[in-house]
């Protein structure tokens, strides 16, 4: 018995739909991802490739994707999960350096370097709610949700990363 021809028509509509979302989410998104997640890890090339791999994995989600509400937060999340499972893999092979640790070149304003340099002196967790806060312009309770803490911890955090911030700005200005 002959097995009739099939013929390939292409990808589903539905596929098609979810990869112009994907496509105009990229278009929108790319860059202020970037700069946020730049603000989180203090690494041009590291936050690039977080936005990536988020994007990657948002384009696996498919049609998932497509129907989350905020497909930014979204994908922040994501980068920011993929930031902190890196560092933990990192912390237990190796200890970091923090003298390997290059600034990269942006075209960007003087101030704007200063403070994402003053951020790097920050304990991970003070970076990232100060960062999602005045970069992402998150509320405290949208930063709880997206790290997976407590309001209170967020308001701490914010709170106590703020003097340190101030105290790494004025050390600065001192020096110059």
């Amino acid at each position: 018995m002959e097995r009739p021809e099939v013929i390939d028509i292409g990808p589903a509509p539905a596929a098609v739909a979810a990869e112009a979302a994907l496509g105009d989410v990229f278009l929108r998104s790319y860059r202020r991802l970037v700069v946020q997640l730049y603000g989180v890890v203090g690494d041009l090339g590291e936050a690039e490739d977080l936005v990536q791999e988020a994007f990657v994995r948002a384009a696996a989600a498919g049609a998932r994707f497509t129907r989350v509400r905020n497909h930014e937060a979204w994908l922040r999340t994501v980068a920011i999960h993929l930031h902190r499972n890196r560092w933990r893999k990192l912390r237990n092979f190796t200890r970091v350096r923090s003298d390997l640790v290059e600034t990269p070149e942006l075209p960007a304003e003087e101030q704007h370097l200063a403070v994402v340099e003053a951020l790097r002196g920050l304990p991970p967790g003070q970076r990232e709610v100060l960062t999602l806060h005045y970069f992402a312009d998150l509320p405290v309770a949208e930063i709880a949700e997206t790290l997976r803490i407590r309001e209170g911890t967020v308001k701490s955090r914010l709170s106590r990363g703020r003097e340190a911030l101030a105290e790494l700005l004025t050390e600065e200005d001192d020096d110059a």
